[in-house]
């Protein structure tokens, strides 16, 4: 290998681990992020539990919070949320919406998960739940936008909740959170209920290592060329 080609290997080793090193700072600042996140995530979780029943006035502001509702479900309108897995296996999510007194505003609480072996197909009329019910769990801000419904044979699944479609296609209106019903040994086996969504670092401090530790080894490379380079002059 002649000696340009060798600087221009150093070069690009140079160039490599500055682009790794931006990137190990740039998960760093995430890292930053979403601790900032969680202690408000933290505060909303451990406050008193808001019921959204009785005049409580609904806004994308519960993001968080624990609350409570009562209502009846709309079983009709079940939404189906596919490709989902729980404990390695594939199955969709059910989603109802909980009808309040008054059947002009409706709140949608996803139920948890119900198995189904392609992920898409599942017959959510024997696991209704009838009769007047009380839901207890996290709020949660619903999106607007990207549901990507998919009908097949009159049969519709959601990529995910998406409230500016849902509520064309309901006959009341959509409060802009929805509630990710709490486990509870008194409820139905299925849909199994989801745990709270975990409060962490998520996978920030690792992609930061993983990016420092390409960025070190661009650097031995790049050393082992210029030193290799150094010795055959």
């Amino acid at each position: 290998m002649s000696t340009r080609a060798r600087l221009l290997m150093i070069a690009s080793f140079g160039v490599v681990a500055l682009v790794f090193v931006r990137l190990g700072f740039w998960q760093v600042s995430r890292l930053r992020e979403r601790r900032a996140a969680n202690v408000v995530a933290l505060a909303a979780r451990s406050a008193p539990r808001i019921p959204l029943d009785g005049g409580t006035r609904i806004t994308a502001e519960l993001d968080g919070r624990e609350v409570s509702v009562s209502g009846r479900y709309d079983h009709q309108h079940d939404v189906v949320l596919r490709g989902k897995a729980y404990g390695g296996s594939p199955g969709v999510e059910v989603v109802t919406p909980l009808v309040l007194d008054g059947g002009k505003l409706a709140v949608l609480v996803n139920r948890g998960f119900l198995p189904a072996p392609d992920a898409v197909t599942a017959r959510t009329d024997s696991v209704r739940e009838p009769g007047r019910i009380r839901v207890q769990g996290t709020a949660l801000a619903v999106s607007s936008g990207a549901g990507a419904p998919l009908e097949r044979d009159g049969y519709t699944t959601w990529a995910r909740l998406d409230r500016k479609a849902l509520t064309a296609r309901l006959p009341y209106s959509v409060a802009p959170v929805y509630v990710r019903q709490s486990p509870d040994a008194a409820l139905p086996r299925f849909p199994r209920r989801l745990e709270p969504l975990p409060i962490d670092d998520g996978p920030h401090l690792s992609y930061a290592i993983q990016w420092f530790s390409f960025a070190l080894m661009a650097v031995v490379f790049g050393g082992v060329i210029l030193r290799t380079n150094k010795r055959e002059r």
